[in-house]
């Protein structure tokens, strides 16, 4: 997996790298890989817009959730006099990670997402309202986030999302809560 790329060009590089190793392994009689996938990981916002061009050379992606939001509202987490700037379920944040899921789905490449994101069950509610399928977290967070995953249903939560964020909404974690208390989901 790639990361912190920024710019299809920045991938195309890389590749150019990987695929001159694995000729220099050809080159000398060595064996090669018998499987080789390549990935990005989406976390620098620029690559966002170029989704359409990256995600047709990778095998996977994967968002790094904490880079992107970082990145994305300009405040670094680790400062605690800036960390609170940005919330992971900000309207405009939802709507980044929809745009990467639709993409990724336009081109048949596997994705996931990491990152303390995905490790709370509000926030990972509302990924698999966007459409995610596969997220990782810590160990610790797997129960509570197993729990909402079972007693959600994924297509009615995007509806209610789709509105939300084609209403304008200016906090969708409060409508996420009365979402869940209304259908009885774990949270």
């Amino acid at each position: 997996m790639l990361p912190m790329i920024g710019d299809i060009g920045e991938l195309r590089a890389a590749r150019a790298l990987i695929d001159r190793e694995l000729n220099i392994l050809k080159h000398h009689g060595r064996p090669e890989p018998k499987r080789l996938l390549i990935g990005v990981m989406i976390e620098v916002p620029a690559l966002l817009w170029q989704l359409d061009r990256v995600l047709p050379l990778v095998d996977f992606a994967s968002v790094g959730s904490n880079d992107l939001m970082q990145f994305l509202f300009a405040a670094d987490r680790g400062n605690m006099l800036v960390a609170t700037r940005f919330d992971n379920l900000n309207p405009a944040a939802l709507l980044a990670l929809r745009g990467v899921v639709e993409a990724a789905a336009r081109h048949d490449v596997p994705l996931n997402l990491c990152g303390e994101m995905a490790g709370k069950p509000l926030e990972a509610m509302a990924l698999v309202g966007l459409g995610f399928r596969s997220i990782s977290m810590a160990p610790a967070s797997l129960g509570p986030v197993k729990a909402m995953v079972l007693s959600v249903d994924a297509g009615d939560l995007w509806e209610r999302l789709k509105d939300l964020l084609s209403a304008g909404a200016t906090t969708v974690r409060d409508e996420l809560r009365a979402y869940a208390a209304e259908k009885g989901v774990q949270i």
